[in-house]
Parts: structure tokens; sequence; C-alpha cells
């Protein structure tokens, strides 16, 4: 079948129901205004009070028919879906809607509505694929009396091939005259902790002066390697490019005495602990960038 005659096929619902005598699922009601306004942050006085009304952009609020899906919901609406999927437009997008207020809703009333299928557009490509707009428009009524129209608007689409992403590279760290050195022994795989020449305190990370008697003096200490869970966080939210959530990092308190944040490796998000004994490795995660990160000591697990 091609586009021609599917466009055909589609036409042929412009007109017919979508849902038939649908009944709201709660009468307007104040403490869904008050949800919803709250929500949204409107504080118009008109909402609130002795002789309240309903804003009116929740007008669509009380005919959703929730997750058990709308009563009265007509074959034909679904038989124009059916044929979409069947055309490989699987995937849907809601796009847009508009609406018409005729009188204000108040708690109490109820509402009841009518579903048609307004139109089909021809085939549209979009970014997101290729497909079909179907626009419907809802009559609402309060006791026969036409109170408002809805029309809501989705894409029914064939979701476009993407070209895979390369793989995403891990941030590069802040490498500045401070803490070059740092990453120098970094990259010939020794962990150097900066230490006072004038009281000997050991500082990380990196500072260009003593943070304890202020001396700009040091010299440096390897860490030996070994370490415990101090604190961590599971990282959930936002992503981060080349980071695969959920994962966990940790504040390491090493042998030295000083704390230093890293990846905890080779081990379960949700099995690392406070007080997990680790050691540390380098890890290389491409040509330019060799990372200290910590892993579970053996047995730790």
């Amino acid at each position: 079948m091609d586009d021609d005659d599917l466009h055909r096929r589609l036409k042929a619902y412009e007109g017919r129901p979508a849902a038939v005598a649908g009944t709201g699922r709660d009468p307007v009601n104040a403490p869904m205004i008050r949800h919803w306004c709250e929500a949204m942050g409107d504080r118009n006085p008109a909402y609130t009070g002795p002789g309240a009304i309903a804003p009116p952009a929740m007008l669509q609020a009380w005919i959703m028919g929730g997750l058990s899906g709308h009563q009265g919901r007509a074959q034909a609406y679904d038989e124009l879906l059916t044929l979409l999927d069947d055309a490989g437009c699987t995937a849907v997008v809601a796009t847009d809607c508009e609406q018409e207020y005729l009188r204000p809703l108040r708690p109490g009333d109820e509402v009841a509505f009518d579903t048609v299928i307004e139109s089909v557009s021809p085939r549209k490509t979009t970014k997101l694929g290729a497909g079909h707009f179907v626009t419907t428009r809802t009559d609402v009524r309060v006791a026969g009396t036409l109170v408002g129209t809805h029309r809501f608007r989705i894409l029914k689409y064939a979701p476009a091939t993407r070209n895979p992403r390369p793989p995403e590279r891990r941030p590069r760290p802040v490498v500045n005259r401070d803490n070059a050195g740092f990453w120098e022994g970094v990259r010939d795989r020794r962990f150097l902790i900066q230490r006072c020449a004038v009281c000997d305190t050991l500082r990380f990370p990196w500072l260009p002066g003593c943070n304890a008697c202020g001396a700009p003096e040091w010299d440096v200490v390897e860490a030996g390697g070994a370490g415990t869970v101090f604190s961590y966080v599971v990282m959930h939210h936002p992503p981060f490019p080349a980071f695969s959530p959920p994962y966990a990092v940790g504040l390491i308190e090493l042998a030295e005495g000083v704390r230093v944040i890293s990846d905890v490796v080779d081990v379960p998000y949700d099995k690392v602990r406070v007080g997990m004994p680790v050691e540390l490795e380098f890890r290389t995660y491409d040509d330019e960038l060799t990372l200290p990160v910590f892993r579970a000591r053996e047995g730790a697990v």
C-alpha cells in the first residue's frame, strides 16, 4: 500500500467518533483545583473561596481517563491507530492542543463529552520520523450545555533510523600550575600527596600553600594505595558523557590521612559501604587519559 492509498484509507475516518457519551471520572472539585494551582503556581483568587471557578486550562483534566483509560472509546479510533501501526507508524508523541472556553466550570459540575476524529494529515517527515498527524476534537458539556472544546493532536510515526553516536570521551581534568605535579605523577602511575616542608602536614587536593601554617614550600609523599570508603553517593541523574548510571562515587580516606573523591570500580554500586577497604589502581580510558580509581580490596564485598 503506497502513501496515497494509506492516506485515502486514513481520511475515511475523519468525522467518525473517537469517544461517545464519555463522562468525567470526578465532578469538578476544589481539591483538584487546589493541586493544579499549586503545581502551576497560579494564585488567581478566582480559583479559591466561595463562588470559586476552575482554571479554564484545566478543561482536559476533567475528561482524562487515567491509567484505566476512557469509558466509551469508539471502535473507529482503535481501528485508525491499528491501521497506522500496521503501516509502521508504531511510535506516538503528543504535539499540541487547542482549547475554547464557553463558560466557567465550578465545583460540583459533572462533565460529559463526545470526541470526534477531526482530521488525519498526509504523510509528514519530521526529525522523529515520518508519519501522520491525527487531530481529535472533544466537546465538553455540563447538563447538556456546551462549556468548552478541546482539540488534541498526536503524531503517529515510524521512528527514524539514527546513526550510532561515537563513544563519548570522559571529561578531561583541569590541569593548572598548582596541580600539574599531581597529574605528572598520575601519568607515571604514582599518587603523589603534597607535604608541607615546614610543618610536615599532608594535603590533598594540591594547593599553592600549606593550609595549616601557610608556608609555600612543599615536597611530595607517594601514597601506598590503601584506603577506606569514608562516604559515598550513588549517581542516578543527571547523566554525564561516558558514564552509565547508576554508579558509585566515593570519598576515600587514604592510609596517609588525606581524602580523595574518586570512582569506586569493579563492585556493584549497591554493595559499596562506608568503611569498606579499598585499594588504588590506575585505569586508562583512552590515549590521553589515565585516572586514579579505587576498587574493593579482595574479600571486602
